[in-house]
């Protein structure tokens, strides 16, 4: 069973960076997704990022698309958020998430794709 705990969040002003990181443990494999994710108070979560262990496919939502870069690093078994030109709108608390399913399903959007969450890092952004 992977386990996958997130760090690097943090209060920053608007226009400030940050880089988060989804630790995994246990087995991975090349075909799986890793997902970022995020979830302000009083709305639903939603998709920010979605990179293939691989490393060959990576996806954006159109919010972040320009400012977020996804990546990993195999060696270490860590996924990345790096997040720049931050906005008060970023704001909300980000989840790191596998899928077994995307590579098949194509849905990397999809909250319900992805089996194993971690336990979630608040990131605020002031104005």
């Amino acid at each position: 069973q992977v386990q996958l705990v997130e760090s690097g969040g943090g209060l920053v002003q608007a226009g400030d960076s940050l880089r988060l990181s989804c630790a995994a443990s246990g087995r991975t494999f090349t075909s799986y997704y890793m997902g970022w994710f995020r979830q302000a108070p009083g709305k639903e979560r939603e998709f920010v990022a979605a990179i293939k262990w691989s490393g060959l496919r990576t996806h954006y939502a159109d919010s972040v698309k320009g400012r977020f870069t996804i990546s990993r690093d195999n060696a270490k078994n860590t996924v990345y958020l790096q997040m720049n030109s931050l906005k008060p709108e970023d704001t909300a608390v980000y989840y790191c998430a596998t899928s077994a399913s995307v590579d098949y399903s194509g849905a990397y959007y999809d909250t319900t794709q992805y089996a194993v969450w971690g336990q979630g890092t608040q990131v605020t952004v002031s104005s």
